[in-house]
């Protein structure tokens, strides 16, 4: 009897994690999608067209387009070569074979088949060969007419509608692909993540062995088993913020500090990065070694003190390009945190990127303080002692 109890349960859905908002944005969308279709379609063929201006599977592909827009299924690709290449199969099906369950069944098969091949598999697809077998006579007679009209024009209608709508509502889409795992010193080494724990060559293994389409990108799924390892790790370290590691007493420059200035200023305090601010303290951009290396050509020994020396000096011509305050070879894209961001944050930062400081935000966006490798690794470390037990 419990086992009975316990296979009837299994027909029963889990609760969704999705809130309030996300399903009525969902809602939203498909019935703007629907209508501004149909529209469109009526528009452009008349309201007299001896055709459907919509058939029923776009009402499928637009809970994948705008339920789902993450899923692999719901790509551009999918709904366009899923819904023509199912719908050439329906047609063939529906020109050769006089039995309407036998083509049918045919033609979903072949449509299956065929969207693996062509690696646009999308449900609702399906259905587009379907309606291509059992339409009827109007559908019969539009023949391959029926993969421009409405076929090909209504998934090109809704498709532009979804690009549209999810990236306004905040959605990316096409979802995008995340890069390579790579190392930025191009050595044979692997990445500094990938060294402990598990590797893109392992979930490439187990989803080899798995062998079933999955209604989530292998990108996002690497991304959910990351930040449920970084989750579990901050639940066991506990609420290390940046403010508790970073150094407070920052030295910093100016857009104008003269290029002397701010060399001398990292030779002194014996730092290789510097944050610019502006007067309100905001950070501007960030001046390192690697800046000042770039800006005098200091890539070769040759001549390196003369160059630098020349650099360095302010030249009396002011038609001259070459550059005379920090604000000229500053980095101006930088990657900052708040102060009330976990550490564990900042490990894909400093490990993955290459970055070697990260400016640290207060609740104004004002310069707070900076977190270094070596602030993070004695983070880490005492973090990791205080979660055994053991004295800091």
């Amino acid at each position: 009897m419990s086992d009975l109890v316990q296979w009837l349960r299994g027909f029963v859905p889990a609760p969704t994690a999705v809130a309030g908002r996300e399903r009525l944005r969902a809602c939203a969308g498909a019935l703007t999608g629907i209508l501004l279709t149909g529209l469109m379609t009526r528009w452009m063929l008349g309201a007299s067209a001896p055709l459907p201006l919509l058939i029923a599977p776009m009402g499928a592909s637009a809970v994948l387009l705008f339920a789902l827009p993450a899923s692999p299924l719901a790509q551009p690709w999918s709904i366009i070569g899923g819904n023509l290449v199912s719908g050439a199969v329906g047609i063939t099906c529906a020109s050769w074979i006089a039995d309407p369950i036998l083509g049918a069944a045919l033609a979903i098969a072949g449509a299956i088949g065929a969207m693996f091949a062509c690696r646009c598999v999308h449900p609702p697809s399906g259905a587009v060969a379907l309606t291509a077998v059992l339409g009827g006579p109007l559908i019969h007679a539009l023949g391959y007419r029926f993969l421009l009209a409405p076929v090909g024009l209504n998934s090109l209608l809704l498709l532009l509608v979804a690009l549209a709508y999810n990236n306004l509502t905040r959605h990316r889409y096409p979802h995008p692909k995340h890069l390579a795992h790579s190392n930025t010193h191009q050595t044979a080494d692997p990445p500094p993540g990938d060294r402990l724990g598990f590797t893109t060559a392992d979930l490439d293994e187990v989803l080899r062995g798995y062998d079933q389409i999955l209604d989530v990108s292998r990108d996002d799924l690497e991304t959910l088993i990351v930040q449920t390892e970084m989750h579990a790790y901050r639940r066991r370290l506990g609420e290390v913020t940046c403010a508790q590691i970073m150094s407070r007493d920052v030295v910093t420059v100016e857009f104008g500090t003269h290029l002397q200035q701010g060399w001398d200023l990292l030779n002194r305090h014996k730092v290789k990065a510097l944050p610019v601010i502006d007067r309100a303290r905001r950070v501007i951009g960030i001046v390192t070694l690697q800046d000042f290396m770039r800006g005098a050509d200091l890539r070769t020994y040759r001549g390196f003190d003369d160059k630098l020396r020349d650099f360095l000096q302010p030249t009396r011509l002011s038609h001259t390009e070459k550059p005379e305050v920090i604000g000229q070879i500053m980095t101006r894209h930088v990657r900052t945190a708040t102060t009330d961001t976990h550490i564990v944050e900042l490990v894909p930062l400093l490990a993955e990127y290459g970055l070697h400081h990260i400016p640290i935000l207060d609740a104004e966006r004002r310069l707070a303080g900076i977190v270094t490798n070596s602030d993070l690794v004695a983070g880490l470390y005492r973090g990791r002692l205080a979660d055994l037990g053991e004295p800091a």
